[in-house]
């Protein structure tokens, strides 16, 4: 079983809050990536950015993690596993981010675990194995 790590562990990492490296240590054997979606997520990130150093500095970051882990795209198991959840959440009043959804729905389609430091969202998603990375 792999892990698909989220946005919020690597926005962790970035701020100093979580070592990534340390994280991810003993893992070693299980297959980790990201989804196109949180690779969008820190991409946006990078473009968000107004100081220039701080941009650059972001841009690096980012750029090493699209370099170092796979990624995940969002293909037709992910969006029949998405629909689902997403009839499943509303029929419940369970409402869960657009972007987690789809991250979730990724996971389970990959039958992937999702590391997050952001667990409210996540741990409404029904199937979804959810590991918390928070520092």
């Amino acid at each position: 079983m792999g892990v698909l790590i989220d946005s919020s562990v690597f926005i962790a990492a970035e701020r100093g809050r979580l070592v990534l490296a340390e994280r991810i240590r003993g893992q070693e054997q299980e297959p980790l990536a990201l989804s196109a979606l949180t690779a969008s997520e820190l991409l946006h990130g990078v473009h968000r950015a107004t100081d220039p150093e701080q941009r650059s500095r972001r841009h690096r970051f980012v750029e090493a993690i699209l370099t170092r882990f796979p990624i995940a795209e969002f293909g037709l198991d992910a969006a029949r596993v998405h629909a689902w959840l997403w009839v499943e959440l509303a029929e419940r009043g369970a409402a869960v981010g657009a972007h987690d959804l789809i991250i979730g729905a990724t996971a389970i389609a990959m039958d992937f675990q999702v590391a997050t430091a952001n667990v409210r969202d996540f741990e409404r998603i029904p199937g979804l194995r959810v590991q918390v990375w928070a520092a």
